[in-house]
């Protein structure tokens, strides 16, 4: 088979599957039409439709855009098939359909953004940071009847450093995610559509615990100061910069503000026997160390420090100038 010999149809909405899209393009394959997300209303009354980042794109480079409200329906149904495809490739879309997936004579594969059989679910990323891995990658695999469990035909690295959060993450996976898509086309390929594949269940370890990621909501984003130092500082990594990680900030009066935290250190100091600056020894408490650095409590006693924070209703800045911006903050703890 030659790269000529496919007609692809290419599924996807955002930033992320761009990345992809443009390597099929600029490698020369045959994108005979896009899927993509219906325009989504914005502005104030919703009277603006913002087209996906996908569909800027394929209109941009002349490819034929569906956009269906329904991936059942009928209509669009019969129009996918009448671009005679024989592989469906799919990036940061929805869940697909049979009649859909198993539409093309060598499938349709997915390129997502994790280790299968870890991480399966929509927000791979979010929750890989979350959780401290320090190691995770993109997987290529067939679709089948359930969310993210087909079989694997290519996986590929990729190394969590300590400081990055998960937009660092996020384009690394997306440049790795191309890169993928276009091996995996290739052994495709050199095995006349039909490569090996591997089922999830032989990439399990014996005592292995599978890690979910779910769709993350805003509630998913409050942080919980009882949990270690460590466990915080990884939960605003893994929310920043979006959603981002938030807390209520108490004043000494009692009144509640929500409080975002975009980023955070860790500082190794025990509030309890590290003397710090201030009277703060239960979690949420805080600690303004030098009259310019802003720590809180967390559950295991140490302080984490807060780098960068949004107040409702405010703009995003530096904790220094959080500090000189509030009074009697050091009378204030997060809840």
């Amino acid at each position: 088979m030659k790269k000529e010999d496919l007609r692809i149809v290419f599924m996807g909405t955002p930033e992320f599957a761009v990345e992809t899209l443009d390597a099929l393009v600029k490698n020369g394959y045959n994108v005979v039409a896009v899927v993509t997300q219906p325009d989504k209303p914005v502005g104030r009354h919703g009277s603006v439709l913002q087209p996906s980042q996908v569909k800027q794109y394929a209109l941009e480079h002349n490819l034929p855009v569906l956009q269906p409200v329904k991936m059942k329906d009928e209509a669009f149904v019969e129009e996918l098939r009448s671009f005679n495809a024989n592989l469906q490739v799919v990036v940061a879309f929805r869940m697909l359909p049979e009649v859909v997936w198993a539409m093309p004579e060598y499938g349709t594969f997915n390129v997502h953004a994790a280790l299968l059989p870890q991480y399966r679910g929509a927000a791979p990323i979010n929750w890989a940071v979350i959780n401290g891995e320090t190691r995770t990658g993109v997987t290529t695999f067939f679709l089948d009847h359930d969310i993210d469990t087909g079989r694997v035909i290519m996986q590929k690295p990729f190394d969590i450093l300590d400081d990055y959060n998960v937009e660092t993450v996020y384009d690394g996976l997306m440049h790795l995610g191309a890169e993928i898509c276009i091996d995996t086309l290739q052994c495709i390929i050199d095995a006349d559509g039909h490569p090996d594949a591997i089922p999830q269940e032989n990439l399990i370890t014996a005592g292995e615990t599978l890690l979910p990621a779910p769709k993350i909501f805003k509630e998913t984003c409050e942080i919980v100061w009882r949990k270690d130092a460590k466990q915080v500082y990884d939960f605003v990594r893994g929310l920043s910069p979006y959603p981002g990680a938030w807390t209520t900030l108490v004043d000494d009066e009692g009144k509640e503000t929500v409080l975002k935290i975009y980023s955070a250190s860790k500082t190794g100091i025990d509030a309890r026997t590290g003397q710090p600056e201030g009277q703060g020894t239960n979690p949420g408490d805080i600690v303004i160390r030098d009259k310019r650095t802003l720590c809180v409590v967390a559950g295991d006693g140490c302080l984490l420090q807060l780098d960068e924070v949004q107040l409702a209703g405010k703009k995003r800045m530096k904790a220094q100038d959080f500090i000189n911006g509030m009074k009697k903050l050091a009378q204030s703890r997060l809840r």
